[in-house]
């Protein structure tokens, strides 16, 4: 491990397991196989709470699988709140059980039902294909909120890495076109932009868990076509402005190449009137969210996240009462 990266005892073990789930090949199924592997060895048991339901989303030309995790209890009369989750995974791996590790507890600690969203994936379908399926995903909460059980006018859009960057894409499309939009967006060191050449790409570039070429090769299975680079559909940087938007809460992790994109999406909403929240992980790595068991530096992302989409939801019921 590079020298330059001062980690914790548990975050360095935690990067030790990390790396005994290794590909067999080089291939795109054999990177899932391992991926697969590692998500289900930090995932832990289901224990009844909250409860988990599968619905398929019929959308034009394809199926869209979600996963619903929902409170024990009854829920709040107009619905539960609700939180549509993104995963990431460079948009190239994941689905709805790599990230059952966050949703589950958030739906807990939130009291709010969490949707994820498992939408197409790259080098099969490439950009927008991602975005588009999240976009699809929001308008059904939209138009089937009551028979889903939740509350359609209280919605944080959240998301890790590659999803939050689609969290972000999303919340831009929805101000762009009108009508109900979400209460919040809560973004994990998201990938919001195609510059590399920002510091921390730099600073970063060998970082454990997520280097700068690990970045690029990612973005080119997704995004081909250097064209789209700076749709803000792919990168919501690129956007001319970003007034308008909701109030959002960025976390960050310190060893990432990732970093100053958070960094410059929360300058950028501030300039532009907008609510935002900045949480720098000190002394964490690209993907330690799954490490929130095992590591207090992680854990405390966990709950400044999970308190912030609280806060966002209390302050739409409050402004409803």
């Amino acid at each position: 491990m590079a020298g330059h990266y001062p980690l914790s005892d548990a975050m360095q073990e935690f990067v030790h397991t990390s790396g005994t789930f290794t590909a067999a090949d080089d291939s795109i199924d054999s990177g899932r196989a391992a991926y697969n592997a590692l998500c289900r060895y930090f995932t832990p048991v289901r224990t009844g709470n909250p409860l988990v339901e599968d619905l398929v989303l019929a959308a034009p030309g394809r199926d869209i699988p979600l996963r619903l995790f929902r409170p024990a209890g009854e829920a709040p009369q107009g619905g539960w709140p609700c939180v549509l989750y993104l995963h990431g995974g460079g948009w190239v791996v994941g689905g709805l059980d790599s990230h059952e590790f966050v949703a589950a507890p958030l739906a807990c600690d939130t009291q709010s039902v969490v949707v994820v969203v498992d939408y197409r994936l790259a080098p099969e379908h490439v950009f927008p294909a991602a975005f588009d399926d999240c976009l699809a995903a929001w308008q059904h909460l939209q138009a089937h909120a009551g028979a889903l059980g939740i509350d359609s006018a209280n919605v944080v859009v959240a998301g890790d890495s590659a999803g939050g960057n689609l969290a972000a894409a999303l919340c831009l499309a929805i101000a762009g076109q009108g009508g109900p939009a979400p209460v919040g967006q809560a973004l994990i060191y998201p990938g919001l932009g195609t510059d590399h050449s920002l510091p921390s790409y730099r600073d970063n570039a060998d970082a454990p868990l997520l280097t700068t070429a690990d970045v690029e090769f990612y973005l080119k299975l997704y995004a081909p076509d250097p064209a789209t680079h700076r749709d803000p559909r792919l990168s919501p940087l690129s956007a001319e402005s970003l007034a308008g938007l909701p109030p959002a809460f960025v976390a960050v992790a310190e060893f990432d190449p990732l970093r100053d994109d958070g960094q410059l999406y929360v300058e950028r909403l501030r300039a532009d009137g907008v609510v935002a929240q900045y949480h720098l992980g000190r002394g964490l790595l690209h993907g330690c969210l799954r490490a929130l068991h095992r590591c207090p530096e992680t854990a405390r992302m966990y709950l400044a996240f999970a308190e912030a989409i609280a806060s966002m939801q209390a302050a739409r019921l409050a402004e409803a009462g």
